[in-house]
């Protein structure tokens, strides 16, 4: 009887280490990783990324202007421009730049803004009612990201969220809060909750 017991146990404890690392994850953030995301996302525009389409106006040169998009290795092609590398610059970072490769004998003293056309989606799974890939939009949260996916299941924690930012190699633990930010690629976990 204490054998089978034991293989009942061993049983249970197996199956919820397996459970658990289905999805690597890199264990809850602290307080100060949490606060320097929700200011960085308050305080600073997200940066360029590969997948995004940009609108470029270049002032007075309407056959320059157009939608572009930024390609896997992050770089954006323009007329007259060449191969700029767009993805980790900011708006502003990179209207300076296409600014500077403007300037020259044909445009003296360009004027040229960024805008984003299109973000990329951000992904959500787990125990949300529909799973699967929706368009960014600015001051999204994880509790507005659970909604667009049809809410949560019953069987969805209530205090806790994963999430993986573009460029993380795991998830990380955030709490289930309306201040946690959600950012453009980024791949949202809803886990299931213990009984």
């Amino acid at each position: 009887m204490a054998s089978a017991k034991f293989g009942f146990f061993a049983l249970f404890v197996g199956g919820g280490l397996a459970g658990c690392m289905g999805v690597p994850t890199e264990g809850p953030v602290s307080v100060a990783e949490q606060q320097a995301l929700i200011a960085q996302a308050a305080t600073t525009a997200p940066k360029l990324q590969p997948g995004e389409k940009i609108k470029v106006t270049v002032f007075g040169e309407d056959r320059l202007s157009g939608e572009y998009e930024i390609d896997p290795a992050g770089f954006v092609s323009l007329p007259l421009a060449g191969t700029v590398r767009a993805a980790g610059l900011s708006k502003p970072q990179l209207e300076q730049e296409l600014s500077r490769k403007f300037r020259g004998e044909y445009l003296r003293n360009p004027k040229v803004t960024v805008d984003v056309a299109s973000f990329r989606p951000f992904y959500i799974l787990g125990e949300v009612g529909k799973p699967g890939e929706y368009a960014f939009k600015s001051g999204l949260n994880v509790m507005s990201a659970i909604a667009l996916a049809g809410g949560s299941t019953y069987r969805a924690s209530r205090s806790k969220v994963l999430i993986q930012h573009a460029g993380q190699s795991g998830f990380k633990e955030y709490p289930l809060a309306p201040n946690i930010p959600v950012q453009p690629g980024d791949l949202i976990r809803l886990p299931e909750r213990y009984f």
